[in-house]
């Protein structure tokens, strides 16, 4: 879903569906002036994505069902990406200015933990390269572009997308949380290598040596 890019043809079905009770797929075709074998494909690939689901209704008598679609909320963020983009940002300020500095990295660190939690009941393995590697293979599921090698012995992550970037206040709060996630994730201190703030690529991390 994280690789989909919805096409203009798509996004006209998702705007005809988001706020309206469900459609058939004469609806659309009624809507769009396009063929009913271009509205179905369009479907299909809305639906594959995530951003649309199909349910079906019973019509009255013996006749076959009809199917009826309708938008997800994974749609509605994607109407408004770049709206979030503007309000994530706007919101840590202003909690920063009603509550101060230290409030927020409260919330920052709360975050962390509830994030490492999940990620925990998902990473099975004990070694902490393993667990290196399975939360890797989750964090791509979840559509980060993440690359991971030995290097020296050692294995080294690179993140090379980021998605705490709408929330980043530029003093690195949020990616000194990012390394403590994985940190507790991998049970051992995982160290930050290089940084994109600092005009790295991508940010690098590697796991620390057991007597770190």
């Amino acid at each position: 879903m994280a690789d989909t890019t919805v096409s203009a043809a798509g996004m006209r079905i998702i705007k005809l569906l988001v706020g309206y009770p469900p459609q058939t797929v004469q609806d659309l075709i009624d809507a769009t002036g396009v063929t009913r074998t271009a509205v179905t494909e369009q479907l299909n690939e809305l639906a594959a994505a995530g951003f649309v689901e199909r349910g079906t209704e019973r019509l009255p008598g013996r006749g076959r069902p009809r199917y009826l679609y309708n938008a997800t909320n994974t749609a509605l963020f994607l109407l408004f990406a770049r709206n979030h983009q503007l309000v994530v940002p706007f919101l840590w300020k202003a909690i920063e200015d009603v509550c101060g500095e230290e409030l927020k990295h409260k919330m920052l660190r709360k975050l962390g933990r509830i994030l490492a939690e999940s990620y925990n009941r998902r990473v099975t393995a004990r070694k902490p390269e393993e667990r290196l590697r399975q939360l890797t293979d989750i964090l791509r599921i979840e559509g980060g572009l993440i690359e991971i090698s030995a290097k020296n012995g050692q294995l080294v992550l690179y993140k090379r997308s980021c998605p705490f970037i709408s929330i980043s206040d530029g003093k690195q709060s949020i990616c000194n949380v990012d390394q403590e996630i994985m940190s507790h994730v991998v049970g051992r201190p995982v160290r930050r290598t290089a940084s994109r703030h600092d005009g790295a690529p991508c940010c690098t991390f590697e796991i620390a040596s057991a007597k770190e």
